[in-house]
């Protein structure tokens, strides 16, 4: 019989691969017709996308704040209601200023329903015994593009773009919201005020505040989410400048989803026995191991490099939700992870942007960015050490 944890970690895995699937990985294949329908450059599509991702960096302290109240049940169904409206108004947009509205509402669902969200409620379910429970919904969703592309490109290719977004709208209402609403507990864990509560983590060298804390962890993740925004928009581009031809290339960019499921599952069998610092300190130093690989050893080393970042990359995922478990319990989880991930979320949104520009100036010596970016991420995280209690602030 399934057990009511395995019945929650698949209801999530689900939704968050409808709610990635249909937000964040939808402009790769929307924005090419969009941009035609209604006379813009793609450029502008991804700019009113880069806007979404802005309005949930600034929403989703609020959100969290909601889950650490409340539980996530009615935060998560929330969003997708929002997810739909938003989808719906993408249809019928018939200019600039209606395509950036209605991205702007996706980001506010961005906020409500995308990993931070599904982190926070697994932490008010289950305390600190989360871990597992997170590594199991991003193995889950990790499959959002590998299983979300193809629809979104045959929907397209069938019906047009706009009946696409109609589609997604529709999943959200018809899957989404049921499981969210229906499936997910209401019942939350109590957890002691974070005041109460001494952070099981400190600097290396000396006791650190828990701001010292969040501020290294936000570096960290913005560095490893602008490197995985970076890669995601541009990686079979990258390889090609490196020396790859576009058949070589785009083979490696393909390995980027099943070698991320990987990390996941070393995360969830042989990694989930230490403290997650570990993980993340192993995948921080991937992406910056397989850069100087390809950059000295162009196309044949392609391959190597694909597997080493998304390897790296899956493993990051998780330790967005499991280091500030790990770090500062269950108490008020969901609202710094909305603090954590606002710097993030900036980085996101210019990644692609500026990576681009570094890339037409520099070719594959652009990868020299993000890997000094890993090796900071990594120095940042050495600087902590589970082995000692923090003092309370």
């Amino acid at each position: 019989m399934i057990s009511r944890t395995t019945l929650v970690v698949a209801t999530l895995g689900g939704t968050q691969t409808l709610a990635w699937g249909s937000t964040y990985y939808l402009p790769a294949i929307l924005a090419a017709p969009m941009a035609d329908d209604l006379g813009v450059s793609s450029g502008v599509v991804f700019a009113a996308f880069s806007a979404a991702l802005i309005m949930a960096a600034f929403l989703g302290p609020f959100a969290g704040r909601r889950i650490d109240r409340l539980g996530g049940r009615g935060v998560l169904a929330l969003s997708n209601l929002i997810f739909a409206t938003g989808l719906v108004l993408l249809a019928a947009a018939q200019g600039t200023a209606m395509l950036v509205a209605a991205w702007l509402i996706v980001g506010a669902g961005m906020a409500l329903g995308l990993y931070e969200a599904a982190f926070s409620t697994l932490a008010r379910l289950y305390g600190s015994e989360a871990r597992g429970a997170i590594t199991g919904i991003t193995l889950i969703a990790g499959f959002a593009s590998t299983i979300c592309w193809p629809i979104s490109a045959w929907l397209e290719t069938e019906l047009g773009w706009r009946w696409t977004c109609i589609a997604w709208a529709a999943a959200h209402i018809a899957i989404g919201f049921p499981l969210n609403r229906f499936v997910v507990p209401a019942s939350v864990q109590p957890v002691e005020p974070a005041t109460e509560r001494p952070a099981p983590f400190v600097s290396s060298t000396a006791p650190a505040p828990q701001t010292a804390t969040i501020a290294l962890l936000a570096f960290v993740f913005a560095a490893t989410w602008f490197t995985s925004t970076a890669m995601a928009a541009h990686l079979p581009g990258l390889l090609e400048l490196a020396g790859a031809t576009p058949t070589v290339a785009l083979t490696a960019a393909a390995l980027i989803g099943p070698t991320q499921v990987a990390g996941r599952l070393l995360e969830f069998g042989v990694l989930r026995s230490f403290h997650p610092l570990l993980s993340a300190r192993l995948a921080a130093i991937a992406h910056p191991l397989g850069a100087v690989v390809v950059l000295g050893w162009g196309a044949p080393a392609a391959m190597v490099f694909a597997a080493l970042h998304g390897g790296g990359n899956g493993i990051l995922t998780i330790a967005k939700g499991t280091l500030p478990l790990a770090i500062f319990g269950p108490a008020d989880y969901g609202f710094r992870q909305g603090i954590l991930m606002v710097p993030a979320r900036f980085a996101q949104a210019g990644a692609p942007f500026l990576f681009a520009l570094l890339m037409e100036r520099y070719g594959a010596s652009a990868l020299l960015l993000t890997t000094v970016l890993g090796l900071a991420s990594l120095a940042a995280l050495l600087l902590l050490n589970p082995s000692q209690k923090a003092q309370s602030i």
